[in-house]
C-alpha cells in the first residue's frame, strides 16, 4: 500500500477551509496532520476573518486535531510575512510533512503564489475545492450539514444586515448578481461552529459590529465570543 501524504490544512475557520477539510478527510491517499491559522500579535485573531484565537481552538478540538497558530504583526508588509512563512513551512518539511492544504476555488494569481513560496521548502500543494463551480460548492456545504455564521462583509459588496445571519440557500440566493456564492473575491467570510467534522458545535454568542478600513475597501466584523457555561447556546 502506497504511503500516505502528511498534510497541513490551513484553517481560516470558515466554510471552505471546513469543506476541503471534509474532502481531505475521506481521502485514502491523505492524512491530516494538523491545522494551520495565522493570527495578529496584537489582536489575537485570525487576519481576514477576525475570530478570536480560542475559537479556533475550541474548532479544533471539536474535530480532533491539533491546531498551529502563526502570529503575525497586524499589518505585515510582504518581506515580513514571506520570511516568516518561509520559516514555519521549512519546520513543516523537516518534520516529515508532505504538503499543505489550501480551499482556494479559482484565484490563479493566489495559487501562483503559495506554490511559489512552497517550493522554496520543497513542500507541495493540494487544493481539495480547485476548479469546481461555487454554486455546487456552496450546495455541498449546506447539504453536508455545516452550519456557519457571517462575521465578516465588504461593505461594497453585502449590506450590513447580513452580518451574525447563518448561511442558507435563501440568503446565497439574496446576495447581488456580482457577489460570487462562496465569496470567493472576499465579499464575505464565515466562521463555522457545526457540521460533520465537528464532534459537537462550537458554542459561542454574538457580540457588536466593528468596521475597519483595509486600503480602500470598508469591512465590517461580527464580533463572537467564547460562551463560558453551557447554559448558552450558539443560537444567532
Amino acid at each position: 500500500m502506497e504511503a500516505q501524504r502528511r498534510v497541513v490544512l490551513s484553517w481560516s475557520g470558515g466554510k471552505d477551509a471546513a469543506l476541503a477539510l471534509d474532502r481531505l478527510r475521506t481521502d485514502p491517499s491523505v492524512r491530516i496532520d494538523r491545522l494551520l491559522t495565522t493570527i495578529g500579535q496584537e489582536t489575537d485573531r485570525s487576519s481576514m476573518h477576525g475570530i478570536r484565537r480560542e475559537l479556533h481552538a475550541r474548532q479544533a478540538a471539536s474535530i480532533g486535531l491539533s491546531i498551529d497558530f502563526l502570529a503575525l504583526p497586524d499589518d505585515p508588509d510582504n518581506q515580513t510575512y514571506e520570511a516568516i512563512m518561509t520559516e514555519v513551512t521549512a519546520e513543516y518539511a523537516s518534520a516529515g510533512i508532505d504538503a499543505i492544504a489550501f480551499a482556494d476555488i479559482y484565484l490563479e494569481d493566489v495559487r501562483a503564489y503559495r506554490e511559489d513560496r512552497l517550493d522554496n521548502a520543497s513542500l507541495s500543494g493540494t487544493w481539495p475545492l480547485w476548479g469546481e463551480a461555487t454554486e455546487d460548492l456552496i450546495g455541498s456545504f449546506l447539504d453536508r450539514g455545516f452550519r456557519a455564521t457571517i462575521v465578516v462583509i465588504d461593505e461594497g459588496k453585502l449590506d450590513a444586515g447580513v452580518l451574525g445571519e447563518d448561511l442558507s440557500r435563501e440568503l446565497v440566493e439574496q446576495f447581488p448578481d456580482d457577489v460570487d456564492p462562496c465569496g470567493e473575491s472576499g465579499a464575505f467570510h464565515t466562521f463555522v461552529w457545526d457540521g460533520p467534522v465537528f464532534a459537537e458545535p462550537v458554542a459561542f454568542e454574538q457580540g457588536e459590529t466593528v468596521t475597519r478600513e483595509l486600503g480602500e475597501t470598508t469591512y465590517r466584523y461580527r464580533e463572537l465570543q467564547p460562551v463560558r457555561d453551557d447554559s448558552s447556546s450558539t443560537d444567532s
